[in-house]
C-alpha cells in the first residue's frame, strides 16, 4: 500500500443524463469531500456530454498531476475514466468509483469503505488491470479494462439490452430471446487450431453481472494474471445449466494466466467492464494483466 496521499485537485467525472442517481450522488461527494478533508483541493464537477467524454476528461485531470479523477458511476463509465487516465501517461494519478450504476461489480467485488472517508484517509493501494490489444505494429488499437473483457455471450447481451428498456423483468426477457438466437464464435489459437464457444471471459475480479461468481481465485485483482473462464460450444441446454451454477454456487477454481492470445475469423464484438467494441476479421487479439498499473482509493 502507498502511503497516505492528498491531492492538488479532484475531478468527479458523471453522467448528467444517468437513469439512476449519478448527479446526486456527484454532488454529494463533492459536499462530503468538502467537510471531510483536512487540505482544500480544487474540486470539481465534471459532467460528460457525450459517449467517450470521460476519457477526455479524465485524460485531461490527470495530466494536470497530483490528482484524483473519481467516476460516479457504473462498472462502463469507471471503464472510460481509467482509459482516460492510462492515455495520459500520468503515473501519479489516483482512480475512485462511486457506484451509479446497473451492476457495479468493480466496486461492488474491491470497495472496502465508504469512498468519502477512503478519499479523507488517502490510503492508496495498487490494482491490476486487463490489457487488450487488437491488431499489430502500427494499426495496433489498445484499450484497458478493470474488470473483466468478454466475447461471445456477454457482449451480445449487453448490446440487446443497451436496445432494450431498464428494469429486472424486461432484462430477463431480453437475456432469454438473445440466448434463444445466440450462435457460437470462432477463433485460431496460436497453434494454429481452430475452437468455437459460446463465451469466453478474461476476468480480473471473482464476480460479473450482479450475480455470477465466475472463480475463486485469491488476492484479485492484484496477483498479476487473471482468470480465462470458457464455455466451450455446447447445447443451448447444458449452458443453461453452467449460467445457472454460476449464478448459484459458483464455476470453482479457473485457471489463471497473464497472456492470452488468438486470431479472429469473422468479425466479433466483446465487451470491456460494459462497454462493447468490435475486432474485425482475420485480426490478432492480445489480452496480457497490467500488474499494479492503476492506483485507486476505496
Amino acid at each position: 500500500m502507498d502511503s497516505a496521499r492528498s491531492f492538488d485537485s479532484v475531478s468527479i467525472i458523471f453522467n448528467p443524463n444517468s437513469t439512476g442517481d449519478a448527479p446526486r450522488l456527484a454532488d454529494g461527494l463533492h459536499n462530503d469531500l468538502t467537510r471531510l478533508l483536512s487540505y482544500a483541493p480544487e474540486i470539481t464537477l465534471r459532467p460528460t456530454e457525450r459517449a467517450g467524454h470521460a476519457v477526455e476528461l479524465a485524460r485531461e485531470a490527470a495530466r494536470q498531476g497530483n490528482a484524483l479523477v473519481v467516476s460516479v458511476s457504473g462498472d462502463g463509465g469507471y471503464n472510460e475514466v481509467v482509459n482516460g487516465v492510462m492515455q495520459s501517461g500520468s503515473s501519479d494519478t489516483v482512480c475512485a468509483v462511486m457506484a451509479a450504476g446497473n451492476a457495479n461489480d468493480h466496486r461492488r467485488t474491491t470497495g472496502t469503505k465508504s469512498l468519502p472517508e477512503a478519499i479523507a484517509e488517502g490510503e492508496v493501494r495498487r490494482l491490476d488491470l486487463l490489457k487488450i490489444t487488437i491488431g499489430e505494429e502500427a494499426e495496433a488499437e489498445t484499450n484497458y479494462a478493470h474488470s473483466y473483457i468478454g466475447f461471445g455471450l456477454t457482449p451480445v447481451v449487453a448490446i440487446d439490452l443497451e436496445k432494450g428498456s431498464k428494469g429486472a423483468f424486461k432484462e430477463m426477457v431480453t437475456v432469454v430471446r438473445t440466448f434463444a438466437k445466440f450462435k457460437p464464435f470462432e477463433i485460431r489459437q496460436t497453434d494454429g487450431v481452430h475452437r468455437r464457444f459460446d463465451s469466453l471471459v478474461l476476468a480480473n475480479i471473482p464476480e460479473m453481472a450482479k450475480y455470477a461468481t465466475l472463480s475463486e481465485a485469491e488476492d484479485h485483482p492484484s496477483d498479476g494474471q487473471f482468470e480465462v473462464v470458457v464455455f466451450p460450444h455446447m447445447a443451448k441446454w447444458k449452458v443453461l445449466l453452467t449460467a445457472l451454477r454460476a449464478a448459484s454456487k459458483g464455476l470453482g477454481k479457473q485457471p489463471s494466466v497473464s497472456r492470452y492470445e488468438f486470431t479472429t475469423v469473422k468479425p466479433m464484438p466483446y465487451q470491456l467492464d460494459g462497454e462493447v467494441k468490435s475486432a474485425p476479421a482475420e485480426t490478432k487479439v492480445l489480452v496480457e494483466a497490467a500488474p499494479r498499473a492503476l492506483a485507486v482509493l476505496g
